[in-house]
């Protein structure tokens, strides 16, 4: 019997080399026994409510003991809405079709043979993410369906709510019949664990962090595993002209205060020049009532003024806004002259996350689509849509702005890799 580690390291290379063997059978295992695992999952969260949510209200309120801040409490809480939600998710992960195994592309070549890809898992991918406790789920539930493991390293300030939901996931596993280590929380919230877990390639395969800006740079900068990533959701509305004002009011609301939290909140408001006297005052008139600041271009700034409610919201914007991912009741105004300018203006500043159109111009609106470089581009449709759940992905692991296999919101697929494979019946090559 192996004693217990002593140092960080030896405990994440024992969490890690636990993890690659679990790997292996995930990768065989029948998508019935996954599928048992998911729906047991989800019927533990919704049983375990009461219990989850008490360890939940110890990190709550550490929280708001050290004064942070409410769209902070926000992605910390796990109320029945959010309880429920992963519940669901892990019941429609089940409902997907298992993309492990699947072969496509299969072509006859002269020679005979026939030649294909073939989808798997890619192995063990380490999470590693802040504040949001959903994660666990989230992340457990997509590497069970994809036949991965997966080691997860939330934050200190979630670490109650991350062990509860993690006993949850292992009682899930092994009801199913399958290895508890597939899911592996870090014990530890000392920051050696993440530099131990981005720097084992013999044991991890992919990482991919979710949190602030400041994560993604220095995971990025050390790790020497790949890394799927997104820096900033700093995602824009743009209104056209020609527009339908009550639908762009609509969106452009909902694409801002929905909720303010998640990176898909709209941060920045480009308006057609031909659109703007228009439109503004009556979008003014609804960020006023809700408290939004709006941090304005010389134009916006001269239109919004004329509403006295939102006098004491309006700043003149300087040239940080328009990069800016606020994660508040705050948001960047520009009038631009056209749809050009638009495209340009989000090309140069964006994040590449999620960029939305308002229009009536079908041309204008394909022209969009093809020339903004972001990894999600709607059509008269709220940025709060560029989600995994939202996009049928059961769960999303998080949201790509990389440009390799895994781009936009990362689901099944983006968890899986392709091989080529070769069918033949003795051919030999001449």
């Amino acid at each position: 019997m192996s004693s217990a580690p002593t140092s960080i390291h030896e405990l994440m290379t024992d969490i890690g080399r636990r993890a690659r063997a679990a790997s292996r059978d995930m990768a065989r295992a029948e998508t019935a026994r996954k599928d048992r695992a998911l729906l047991t999952l989800a019927a533990i969260l919704r049983a375990q409510r009461q219990a989850l949510q008490q360890a939940n209200g110890l990190d709550v309120e550490a929280a708001r003991q050290a004064g942070q801040p409410p769209a902070f409490i926000d992605r910390l809480l796990l109320g029945d809405k959010v309880l429920e939600q992963m519940a669901a998710s892990c019941e429609q992960v089940a409902a997907l079709p298992d993309p492990i195994g699947e072969m496509s592309e299969l072509r006859s070549r002269p020679s005979g043979i026939t030649v294909g890809r073939m989808r798997v898992p890619l192995g063990v991918f380490g999470m590693i993410f802040e504040s949001r406790p959903n994660v666990t789920i989230e992340a457990a539930s997509l590497a069970i369906k994809s036949g991965n493991a997966v080691i997860l390293r939330g934050g200190s300030e979630a670490i109650h709510s991350n062990r509860a939901l993690a006993a949850c996931v292992q009682q899930a596993l092994q009801q199913a019949a399958l290895p508890a280590d597939a899911v592996q929380l870090v014990p530890v919230t000392e920051r050696a664990a993440v530099g131990e877990l981005i720097t084992m390639p013999r044991y991890v395969d992919v990482i991919i962090p979710r949190g602030g800006k400041g994560l993604i740079e220095r995971i990025s900068a050390e790790a020497r595993v790949p890394v799927i990533k997104h820096l900033d959701g700093n995602c824009h509305v743009y209104v056209d002209s020609p527009v339908d004002l009550d639908m762009a009011v609509a969106v452009t609301d909902n694409a801002k205060t929905q909720r303010y939290s998640p990176c898909n909140a709209a941060e920045s408001l480009l308006v057609a020049a031909d659109s703007a006297a228009a439109f503004l005052p009556r979008i003014g008139e609804v960020f006023a009532a809700k408290g939004v600041e709006m941090r304005c271009c010389a134009q916006s700034l001269a239109l919004l003024r004329q509403l006295p409610a939102a006098a004491a919201l309006l700043r003149e914007a300087r040239e940080e806004d328009w990069i800016t991912e606020y994660l508040a009741p705050i948001i960047s105004i520009k009038v631009v002259a056209d749809l050009e300018e638009a495209i340009a203006h989000i090309n140069r500043y964006g994040s590449q996350h999620t960029d939305t159109i308002l229009t009536t111009d079908h041309r204008h609106a394909m022209r969009f689509l093809r020339e903004v470089d972001s990894a999600a581009v709607m059509v008269n449709a709220s940025t709060r849509f560029s989600d995994g759940f939202e996009f049928g992905l059961g769960a999303e692991i998080g949201i790509s702005t990389d440009k390799f296999h895994a781009r936009g919101p990362v689901g099944l697929e983006g968890l899986t890799s392709r091989k080529w494979v070769v069918l033949g019946d003795g051919q030999l090559r001449h």
